[in-house]
């Protein structure tokens, strides 16, 4: 009986962080979903599943001890897996159309190419959180123009002319915002990561 009545206090104290937390950071991590992730549903869906991902490393007896810089972590490599997935989806449309699209796909930033896997060590994932970090700082650097459409076209996979539709700009003009971001991003996430295999 002893051990039970631990265990339900234990969650009673459990549920309370949850809720302080949920309640200090919620308004900050939607903004800075937000920021980076523009289709409203989709942030709501990261939202969740950080809040989801600390529910269970406290049912799982796994405590998170600087719980903010925590849930903002979870959140950058959810968008990361995003971010990842629409690439996936974009590659397999872009192989079923027509060349046209496999150009466009010449275009992207490789992102994943330079990021160290996840699974790869402690020294990795350090190098990963600083690189996305730097991602995020570049993207906030970004001319307004540059950013939207490589959001739009890199990490929500609209194709051009959907993003041409959507907001009148021509393709072409896209295209060079594109480009220009493109440049900007690989320069800057080339030399971080040059450093972390000096």
């Amino acid at each position: 009986m002893d051990a039970a009545l631990k265990r339900q206090w234990g969650m009673v104290d459990q549920d309370q962080r949850i809720s302080e937390a949920i309640e200090r950071d919620e308004s900050r991590l939607r903004n800075f979903i937000r920021r980076r992730v523009p289709d409203r549903e989709d942030a709501e869906d990261v939202l969740q599943d950080v809040f989801y991902e600390l529910v269970e490393a406290y049912r799982l007896m796994k405590p998170v001890e600087q719980v903010t810089a925590w849930l903002f972590g979870v959140a950058r490599n959810r968008i990361t897996d995003l971010f990842r997935n629409n690439q996936r989806k974009k590659k397999r449309e872009a192989l079923r159309s027509e060349p046209a699209a496999m150009a466009e796909d010449q275009e992207a930033l490789q992102l994943e190419e330079l990021l160290p896997s996840p699974d790869a060590g402690p020294e990795a994932l350090y190098a990963r959180g600083v690189l996305l970090e730097e991602m995020d700082a570049a993207l906030d650097e970004l001319p307004e123009e540059q950013r939207e459409v490589f959001i739009a076209h890199e990490l929500l996979g609209h194709s051009f002319k959907e993003i041409a539709a959507q907001t009148g700009v021509s393709v072409n003009t896209l295209l060079s915002r594109k480009h220009y971001a493109v440049l900007y991003l690989r320069e800057r996430l080339q030399a971080i990561h040059d450093e972390f295999l000096k």
